[in-house]
């Protein structure tokens, strides 16, 4: 706490000799932009099956990322990128994949952003014809 203090007054000081003193905060609060791929009919009719979610222009890092398949958790066969940083904007990737059984099992593929606090989803319902 003292260290704290000690920085609080070296900027008032030197905001009061006209030296500008910057803070440590962050800019602006971006949510991020999240799609999800399904896997293409080509990879669907392979051994397995790869849903890809991307997150993109966020700010600031920390976005974190998970999945379920008809409302359950998953987190075997996810791996999740680490963030990149472009311009002050972040991104990062993660790819859950699952064999040929448990992709014609499921139905509801879901994955869950959680950035600054504030959940989003981007889902994939399979349909019938699909399976």
């Amino acid at each position: 706490m003292q260290g704290k203090r000690m920085l609080e007054l070296q900027c008032v000081f030197l905001v009061f000799v006209n030296v500008l003193c910057l803070s440590p905060a962050a800019g602006p609060t971006v949510k991020p932009s999240v799609s999800l791929l399904p896997p293409s009919s080509l990879q669907i009719s392979g051994d397995s099956a790869a849903l890809l979610c991307l997150l993109s222009s966020y700010s600031p890092q920390g976005a974190q990322v998970s999945w379920t398949l008809d409302g359950s958790e998953v987190t075997e066969g996810v791996q999740t990128s680490a963030e990149s940083e472009q311009g002050g904007r972040y991104s990062r990737s993660s790819v859950l994949t699952l064999s040929k059984a448990r992709w014609e099992e499921g139905e509801l593929y879901v994955c869950r952003v959680t950035h600054d606090g504030a959940p989003q989803e981007a889902s994939f319902q399979k349909s019938q014809s699909q399976c």
